[in-house]
């Protein structure tokens, strides 16, 4: 028997992804006590089924990954026969090297805490490593990351009519999500960068695409303030592009940043539920079975 289970933030979509597995939804008790320490009970038996543990890591993350080590360490200690720990929202990620002397990476420190806790396999979604590129180098346990990307894009192009649609990221690391959007609706794709003039001037552009006349989805992993996608607005609707919308997979949203896309000029903005919002229409669930179904 396989069960899914959750922590605090996750519940609904941990549901919908026992549901569709056709697996048995596992509640779990969580309460606080006086002293702000947490408590958790698992409310079933665990004792070697395998497990799958979803746990979305946003805006509470310190909160949540106590949550975290304590199911995983509890479902080892308990007999579960393997846990998987599946993360849609990966906090701390993107602190993935040492920018400044004596810095923490807490991407390498998080990792290593989940694996060390009692996880067999961890899952993420579009996480923001982009200067870590061998799993190795986080832990010893598989660890994979899938992508929302081609979900959030058929979304997109069955909402709305996109005319001689570019998709973009709006920088060089969003790349990559910006191919995987583009390939699932087999249109072109490319990446903002900065092109400097001299020491003084510095020049944001496309690439290589001409937008003049053209719709664009802009693609990217995270919304926190929204800065880099108004900035990104700005820049395409200077290079002549028509109708501009806006995907995520990790909607945080902080700081008024929706009304302020919006104002930018953004007809539409879409995430995902691996931080639930008032623009995540885009369920993950759909993505996370496909790979745990893979699973042997």
């Amino acid at each position: 028997m396989v069960l899914v289970t959750s922590g605090t933030p996750s519940k609904f979509l941990a549901w919908n992804v026992a549901q569709t597995l056709k697996a048995e939804y596992l509640n779990t008790e969580i309460k606080h006590f006086p002293d702000g320490e947490t408590y958790i009970r698992f409310l079933g038996d665990v004792t070697k089924e395998d497990v799958i543990v979803i746990q979305s890591l946003a805006l509470k993350p310190n909160d949540y990954l106590i949550e975290l080590f304590l199911m995983l360490d509890a479902l080892k200690d308990l007999k579960a026969k393997r846990v998987v720990t599946v993360l849609p929202y990966f906090a701390y990620a993107r602190q993935d090297e040492r920018f400044k002397p004596g810095e923490a990476i807490s991407l390498k420190t998080v990792s290593r805490l989940i694996e060390a806790a009692g996880s067999d396999y961890i899952y993420t979604i579009d996480s923001h490593r982009h200067r870590v590129v061998d799993q190795d180098e986080l832990t010893t346990v598989p660890l994979h990351d899938l992508s929302a990307m081609e979900e959030l894009a058929k979304y997109m192009n069955s909402k709305h009519t996109l005319h001689n649609l570019a998709v973009i990221g709006p920088d060089s690391e969003a790349g990559a999500w910006a191919k995987i959007a583009a390939d699932a609706l087999s249109v072109d794709y490319d990446a903002l960068v900065k092109k400097r003039h001299d020491a003084e001037t510095v020049e944001i552009q496309p690439r290589e695409l001409n937008l003049k006349g053209r719709d664009v989805l802009i693609v990217d992993d995270i919304i926190s303030t929204g800065n880099t996608i108004i900035k990104a607005i700005d820049v395409l609707k200077k290079n002549g592009a028509k109708d501009v919308y806006v995907a995520c997979t990790h909607p945080l949203l902080v700081l008024n940043a929706l009304v302020r896309i919006y104002e930018a000029g953004a007809l539409d903005v879409v995430g995902t539920d691996t931080v639930p919002s008032g623009i995540s229409h885009v369920s993950v669930a759909p993505v996370i079975v496909d790979a745990l179904k893979k699973l042997k």
